[in-house]
This record gives C-alpha cells, sequence and structure tokens, in this order.
C-alpha cells in the first residue's frame, strides 16, 4: 500500500477556493488512479473525482463539474484537487484514494480503492 496524507483544507466563504492537495509516500502513484471523495456529516462517503494513470483522462460527479479539476504530479507524488467556487454543500470531510498500481478501478465505487488518507476538513460558510 502506499501512504497518502491530504492537506490543504480549511474555513473559506462561499464562492472562495481551495487547494487540496494528496502526498504519497511508500510507493510511486504513477501507475495508480487517484480519486477524491468526500464525506458530510451523517451522510455517506461520495465520489468527487478521479484521474486515470494511464490515460490522464478525468471524471467528476456532476454537482462539482466546471468549478473542481483534478489533477496529478507523478514526480511529485502529489494529487491535487482545485476547488473554485465553492458552495456551503461543499462542506465536508475530504479523502484522497488511490487504486492498486496497474489495476483498472471503477472510479465512483470507494471499494475500487486500496489505499486512503485520514481526509482533510473544508468548511464553506454562507
Amino acid at each position: 500500500q502506499v501512504q497518502l496524507v491530504e492537506s490543504g483544507g480549511g474555513l473559506v466563504q462561499a464562492g472562495g477556493s481551495l487547494r487540496l492537495s494528496c502526498a504519497a509516500s511508500g510507493r510511486t502513484l504513477s501507475r495508480s488512479d487517484m480519486a477524491w471523495f468526500r464525506q458530510a456529516p451523517g451522510k455517506e462517503r461520495e465520489f468527487v473525482a478521479a484521474i486515470s494513470w494511464s490515460s490522464g483522462s478525468t471524471y467528476y460527479t456532476n454537482s462539482v463539474k466546471g468549478r473542481f479539476t483534478i489533477s496529478r504530479d507523478n514526480a511529485a507524488r502529489t494529487v491535487y484537487l482545485q476547488m473554485n467556487s465553492l458552495k456551503p454543500e461543499d462542506t465536508a470531510v475530504y479523502y484522497c484514494a488511490a487504486g492498486a498500481p496497474y489495476s483498472r478501478v471503477s472510479y465512483y465505487h470507494s471499494s475500487s480503492y486500496d489505499s486512503w488518507g485520514q481526509g482533510t476538513q473544508v468548511t464553506v460558510s454562507s
């Protein structure tokens, strides 16, 4: 497994921006599909965004399309989530996830990923 550490969360007003980072250690991320999930209080963990290791293709849940951007820097072993035009409903703990190397994941399903970070809190005030 790979160890993942998220950072960049915080408190921001509606309409503001944050950039989350997910730093990896233990193995390279260059051959792993990567994703961000989030979990709001009282709700199940939900898919936010993913990026393919092989094609670089990106995938987003509908509620964040056009506002969030996932990217990766394989040399830095880091995955990012740029979040713009934040809304109060984006408030959640955000988790980074990595798929097993060379494996094909079902991007939207948390069970597809074998490594998770501890999460970072994002709070958007109205």
